[in-house]
């Protein structure tokens, strides 16, 4: 199927800026992934989908391509992944024109274009997908990731010849890998290089094949490998462990492993940037009165002081308790919304008092008002109590009926 334009995969525009293409992506990351959607095959796809768009948009390079080649650029040159990368399923291998810019490269200048190289050649690089939750990524955590990877067969040392035997130079191309073709065209004689079809680039015949790997000089194997979460990661972030890709290619160097992370969704807490957001509730003679209370963060409890007359709705900021910046100094804060509750289920002594209280309560925003506007603010508080009141006992004779 037809890969859909990356940019309406994330619903953003092409002259997006990378805030707001990581703003899309997080919300459409959280949205569809797969913890959060157990039993959705699509949402699965889409999660694969949004991410590979975001790998594209997120990266500079890989973006200025995209938007020059669409996604045929995206997968050329200039990315950050060691020669491009050639799609998300298995690792991000490098970019192969085929015969079309081959051919040409070949013709004109006399080689370097199109096939395989007898050069040494990096490993894939490879990525993993992880998850953290707030706890995690406030204090930073060591984690243990399993990677599927091809690594250097033990048999053969990578040579790809059965042991006590070893690869022989070929015949044909003596060794190059290339062969060079002498063409006649109106134009003049033009010579072409072409890839080997006897050794296919290697430049190398095996005549004994390693029968652990079948000549490759690989094999597929599993691998548990510890990486450091620093403190303060985000969905979105994105750690480069090198040398733990794939095995290369001749005496190449192995390619890298990329860890994203993705935030768990807490119960208690959400996150904006660096701070951290909750609610508390406290009750009503607590709001008027004023309190010490305890409310949670990431790392315990801390004492709030509730100052008196506070109102629902009001926001305290409890500073240092946010996450770690990443790229910076310092800490975000906590902020603490004050969430306000009204008792539901009411005493016949408790409703007396609260009826004196409304009766002798004289306005709760003293200004300078005339006597009219004082009196207007008492029966408000008046008629709100009673309101309350009389709601009580309402519900109270349903119940009873």
């Amino acid at each position: 199927m037809e890969k859909r334009d990356y940019y309406e995969v994330l619903g953003v525009s092409k002259t997006a800026t990378d805030e707001e293409i990581k703003k899309a992506y997080k919300k459409l990351a959280k949205q569809y992934h797969p913890d959060l959607n157990p039993d959705s095959k699509t949402a699965e796809e889409k999660f694969k989908e949004v991410n590979e768009a975001y790998e594209v948009l997120s990266d500079p390079q890989k973006r200025a391509g995209y938007d020059q080649f669409g996604h045929a650029g995206a997968n050329g040159a200039g990315s950050d992944f060691g020669g491009g990368f050639g799609g998300f399923g298995g690792g991000f291998g490098g970019a192969d024109f085929g015969g079309g810019f081959g051919d040409i490269f070949e013709a004109f200048f006399g080689g370097g274009g199109g096939g395989k190289s007898n050069r040494p050649q990096k490993g894939n690089d490879l990525r993993v997908d992880i998850q953290v939750t707030f706890e995690e990524a406030v204090a930073g955590i060591k984690k243990e990731i399993t990677v599927e990877r091809y690594e250097k067969c033990d048999t053969c040392e990578g040579s790809g010849a059965a042991p006590g035997t070893q690869p022989t130079s070929c015949s044909q191309c003596s060794g190059t890998g290339k062969i060079r073709i002498n063409q006649n065209t109106p134009f003049g004689q033009f010579q072409t290089v072409k890839t080997c079809p006897r050794c296919q680039g290697k430049g190398v015949i095996i005549e004994n094949p390693c029968k652990s790997c079948h000549g490759s000089g690989k094999v597929k194997r599993k691998k548990n490998i510890v990486v450091q979460i620093p403190a303060g990661v985000d969905t979105g972030s994105r750690m480069r462990v090198a040398g733990e890709g794939e095995v290369g290619t001749l005496g190449g160097p192995s390619g890298d492993l990329y860890v994203y992370i993705n935030l768990a969704p807490h119960k208690i807490f959400q996150r904006r940037n660096d701070d951290v957001i909750c609610e508390h509730s406290i009750s009503f003679a607590q709001a008027a009165l004023g309190c010490d209370v305890q409310v949670p963060t990431l790392e315990g409890q801390v004492k709030l002081t509730i100052p008196a007359g506070t109102q629902g709705g009001t926001t305290f900021r409890v500073r240092g308790k946010g996450f770690p910046r990443l790229r910076g100094y310092g800490r975000g804060d906590q902020h603490v919304k004050i969430k306000v509750v009204t008792p539901t289920r009411l005493t016949k002594e408790q409703k007396e008092m609260l009826k004196a209280f409304a009766a002798s309560y004289d306005g709760a925003t003293p200004n300078e008002n005339t006597a009219a506007n004082s009196e207007k603010d008492d029966k408000g508080a008046k008629g709100f109590f009673n309101k309350v009141f009389n709601n009580n006992e309402k519900n109270e004779k349903n119940e009873k009926e």
